[in-house]
Order: structure tokens, then C-alpha cells, then sequence
């Protein structure tokens, strides 16, 4: 997407040569008519799949993924990163290591919203070392779902997640992959 690719040039700033921020349009402050593109362009990518639901994980991927549903006709479910008092139910767990945060934590997701057979297209604002991402697989597979797809909008094609994921053999749409960056420059896969 060439505007994606547009903002996060102009807006984005690697903190370092693994952090990059863009709390401009994605993080903090969200663009709405951006999300939507985004989410247009997912819908897209896609549209040779057919999904029961969508899944995430809270914060940052909760508005790409909404627009996306909204744009599919599909529920999203988000996990939580802390399991809350009212979530009193069976519920799927998995461990994410957030390297950004430098913190480990347990998503969960209520065992109501992830059923047998279901498919279920992972939508994430980013994908670096993969975590978040095997952690949602791994609920999505406690529930008797299967991943059919994960869409993300900015890859670091640099870290090993993208790669590792693709080996075991799911389909990965990331709509930036970002090859190197570092404070001065960021650049980008073909």
C-alpha cells in the first residue's frame, strides 16, 4: 500500500534499528479513512478465503481489525492481555513476549467466541518475532479454529517472525514489509 508505506516514511520514527513508532495514524492516535483503506485493502488480499471470524489482540490491532469485520460482515474478537474479573467462563489462554514493552504476559479470549471448525483470519497492527501472532494461533487451535489466514499491517521483514510463520505454512498479507531502518532511513521490501 502505497500510501501506508507514504505515512510511515513521513510520520514513522525508528526509535531504533527494532522499534518503530507511528502513534501518529496507528498506535495512539488512529486515522479513521487510513484504517479503512487498510482494512479495504485486507478485505481484497482475502477475498479468495472465506473466514468465520476475525481475531486480534488489544490494543493496536483492535481498529484494523473492526473495519476489517465491518468490511467482511464478520465478528472480531479481541484477546485481552490480562485475563478480567468479569471473564468468569472456560477460557483460552496463550504467552506473548512484547519486545517493545520488554514485558511477558498471558492473552486470554473467553471459550464462547472461538468455536470448533471455525476460520479465523488473525488481523495485527504488527508482526516482528511473531509472538502475538503464535499466541493467537495458539488460542484459535485450543478452540478447535483454524488460522486461515493473517493479515498485518506493517511487517518487520528484518526479525524472524514473518518467516518463521510462513514456514509453518500459513498465509501472511502484510500490507508494509519494512527491510531495515534505522534513525535516518527506512526501507522497504519490493
Amino acid at each position: 500500500m502505497k500510501l501506508l508505506k507514504k505515512r510511515i516514511t513521513e510520520e514513522g520514527r525508528a526509535l531504533s534499528e527494532s522499534i518503530l513508532k507511528v502513534d501518529s495514524f496507528l498506535n495512539h492516535q488512529i486515522e479513521p479513512a487510513l484504517i479503512d483503506l487498510i482494512a479495504g485493502e485486507f478485505c481484497r488480499r482475502f477475498a479468495d478465503r472465506t473466514f468465520n471470524k476475525i481475531l486480534t489482540v488489544e490494543s493496536s490491532g483492535i481498529a484494523p481489525a473492526v473495519l476489517t469485520g465491518l468490511k467482511m460482515n464478520l465478528p472480531v474478537v479481541f484477546a485481552k492481555k490480562a485475563k478480567p474479573s468479569t471473564m468468569n467462563e472456560e477460557y483460552f489462554t496463550a504467552p506473548v513476549h512484547s519486545f517493545t514493552k520488554q514485558k511477558d504476559y498471558d492473552i486470554a479470549v473467553s471459550s464462547k467466541f472461538i468455536r470448533k471448525g471455525e476460520r479465523v483470519l488473525i488481523i495485527d497492527d504488527f508482526l516482528a518475532h511473531g509472538s502475538a501472532s503464535r499466541a493467537l494461533i495458539a488460542i484459535a487451535e485450543q478452540g478447535g479454529a483454524k488460522v486461515d489466514g493473517i493479515g498485518i499491517v506493517i511487517e518487520k521483514g528484518f526479525q524472524n517472525g514473518g518467516k518463521l510463520l510462513r514456514e509453518l505454512g500459513y498465509r501472511i498479507e502484510s500490507l508494509a514489509i519494512i527491510e531495515e531502518m534505522s534513525e535516518n532511513m527506512i526501507r522497504f521490501r519490493n
